[in-house]
């Protein structure tokens, strides 16, 4: 399975099963991914920690009430069918309560961001 869809499947899970704190494994891909999400708040935080020989991903999840912050997440580039959008197509997502996360040559951005950058790339999900 692809990292990133998983990672992605286990913060669902998490979010779904009420968990306050969850780890993942360590990799800058993901961890670029997630203080992307923490900007944008649909997570509290993420940490780098060492747990025996294999730095992990700490996250805190975010709830508002007993709800979770995180409604759903697409997934939209695949290992078989990747897509990748100039900066003109990238469109805001549920009406501005979510955004696309994408991986562009700055970096990964959320939508907003490489609209106002200027900058297209490879759209990876979406989030709301």
């Amino acid at each position: 399975m692809d990292p990133i869809s998983n990672m992605l499947t286990m913060i669902r899970n998490a979010s779904e099963s009420r968990k306050e704190t969850m780890s993942i494994p360590f990799s800058r891909l993901k961890f670029s991914i997630l203080e992307s999400l923490a900007k944008q708040g649909f997570i509290k935080s993420v940490a780098k920690k060492t747990k025996g020989a294999f730095p992990a991903l700490e996250i805190n999840l975010e709830y508002v009430g007993k709800l979770p912050k995180i409604h759903e997440i697409k997934i939209i580039s695949k290992p078989s069918r990747r897509l990748y959008l100039g900066f003109k197509e990238i469109h805001p997502v549920k009406n501005g309560r979510g955004t696309f996360v994408l991986s562009t040559p700055k970096g990964i951005m959320t939508g907003a961001e490489a609209r106002k950058e200027k900058i297209g790339g490879e759209v990876l999900f979406q989030i709301w």
